[in-house]
């Protein structure tokens, strides 16, 4: 199963029906070690798998290749390859191991990120969480990877089209933590200050076993979003908070409302 001929075979002649796949799936976890290990001398099997049909094994492979160590010139070319495979695979296969595609996804964004052009991660990333939705009331772990390709690129107008969207299926409490912290600032580069302030809300008051550096900043912009918008701001958190979230974040309403406002004005990478 690990030689090039064997692993091309079986990919290219178990990507039909629903029971193949289950069948190649199984195949392609046996062999994952080797796949990471050698990804370079499987890398050349791409060519010969059409994306848009042998999706799962192209994700496999294309996963291992990316995974390795890549060179800022390499990077580059990956960008267009990946890019590439989000827009033409198909959703069906994809699902089937979804932590292979966000690893795929996420090793994207830090792609796009190393070469100093985020932009061009938002169009795909878009495809890919859409992708790997059941629903538009799902909430993935892409989300926020894709939000912050946006603000990181000023793609302000990009990152409504999701927070448009009604969530109420969440994979991992994180994922809403930090969808809701960078929607905020995007509302902010918006100035959408009023669903700002409902994101930011909702980071800050959201269930969390202890208190997260990304609460703390949330609470920040929340408090001077309030002045902007409102003229005023209220220190009291709902009963529903969490006890760990009203105790840490207590002695920021024992700071002086001046330095307060001195303190997040001098931060230039409040907005």
């Amino acid at each position: 199963m690990n030689s090039l001929e064997s692993l091309l075979a079986q990919i290219q002649g178990f990507s039909g029906n629903t029971d193949d796949l289950t069948h190649l799936h199984h195949c392609l976890n046996q062999c994952g070690a080797s796949l990471h290990a050698d990804s370079a001398r499987f890398a050349p099997l791409l060519r010969e798998l059409d994306p848009s049909i042998h999706s799962l094994g192209y994700l496999y492979i294309l996963e291992a290749r990316t995974s390795a160590a890549i060179s800022k010139a390499q990077a580059s070319e990956l960008v267009i390859s990946v890019a590439r495979f989000i827009n033409v695979c198909a959703a069906e296969q994809i699902r089937l191991a979804p932590d292979k595609f966000i690893s795929l996804c996420k090793r994207l964004k830090d792609l796009v990120i190393l070469v100093g052009n985020p932009m061009r991660g938002v169009a795909p990333m878009l495809t890919a969480l859409r992708k790997l939705q059941t629903s538009s009331e799902h909430l993935t772990t892409l989300h926020s990877d894709f939000l912050l390709l946006c603000l990181l690129s000023k793609c302000y107008k990009a990152g409504l089209s999701v927070l448009e969207d009604d969530i109420f299926d969440v994979d991992q409490p994180r994922d809403l933590l930090l969808y809701c912290y960078y929607g905020g600032m995007i509302c902010i580069g918006q100035k959408k200050f009023g669903k700002a302030l409902e994101l930011l809300y909702i980071a800050v008051t959201s269930p969390m076993p202890k208190m997260s550096a990304i609460a703390v900043e949330a609470y920040k912009k929340y408090v001077l979003v309030s002045l902007i918008h409102l003229g005023q701001f209220s220190t009291s958190l709902p009963k529903y908070t969490s006890s760990t979230v009203q105790r840490d974040l207590k002695h920021f309403s024992q700071v002086s409302l001046w330095k307060l406002i001195l303190i997040l004005l001098s931060a230039k990478s409040i907005f």
